[in-house]
């Protein structure tokens, strides 16, 4: 596990195995994950698929915390570019974003902390992606920052027009949402974090 430069951000590089019959890889191992953030992804509460057209933008979703919403993705057809944004008032790199690609050819996997902002953009037609997360969704705390808000003027590719839900186009940019009290702490998710740590049969 690699950790981008926005704490609670990592990247998984997996070890591809390919003979006459296909390839083979594992792209999540709970002990690695759980070694690298101290908890791991908590308790798994839910598996999800999607399938995305080239230009299906995504995000930027996040969660309030406690207790948020890790999650892990990978591409498991197609490529994607995947992308986390500090959305933690307070944290030293708010407003940082790291963007990586995805695809069926490196199968990296993306991992998210509580707290922070994720989306993807489907750089390829059918483009799948699989992500783990530690909670279901809850309408009353999942929320969403404009992902072309120009103030994070995050790096999209150029010449892919972006196809974004009703839902997503209407999200308020990270400055409203701030101002409407909408984003986690940064202290609160670093106290959340040591409680996980905590109960994490990795720190018994």
């Amino acid at each position: 596990m690699r950790e981008l430069s926005i704490e609670g951000a990592w990247v998984r590089e997996t070890r591809v195995l390919q003979d006459d019959r296909g390839s083979y890889h594992e792209w999540f191992r709970a002990p690695d994950l759980a070694e690298a953030t101290g908890y791991g992804l908590g308790r798994l509460a839910q598996a999800t698929c999607s399938v995305s057209g080239r230009g299906t933008l995504r995000g930027i979703h996040f969660a309030d915390v406690p207790p948020g919403q890790a999650t892990y993705v990978t591409c498991v057809r197609g490529a994607v570019l995947g992308v986390v944004v500090d959305v933690r008032v307070g944290s030293p790199t708010y407003r940082r974003w790291e963007a990586v690609r995805l695809d069926d050819g490196g199968r990296l996997a993306l991992h998210a902390a509580e707290g922070l902002g994720h989306a993807f953009m489907a750089l390829t037609d059918d483009a799948t992606v699989v992500h783990l997360c530690s909670r279901g969704p809850d309408p009353e705390r999942d929320h969403t920052v404009h992902a072309l808000d120009p103030d994070l003027a995050i790096a999209w590719p150029a010449g892919i027009a972006p196809v974004m839900s009703l839902e997503d186009s209407a999200a308020p940019t990270l400055a409203e949402a701030e101002r409407a009290g909408l984003l986690p702490s940064y202290e609160v998710c670093r106290d959340w974090y040591a409680t996980l740590k905590g109960l994490s049969p990795a720190r018994a």
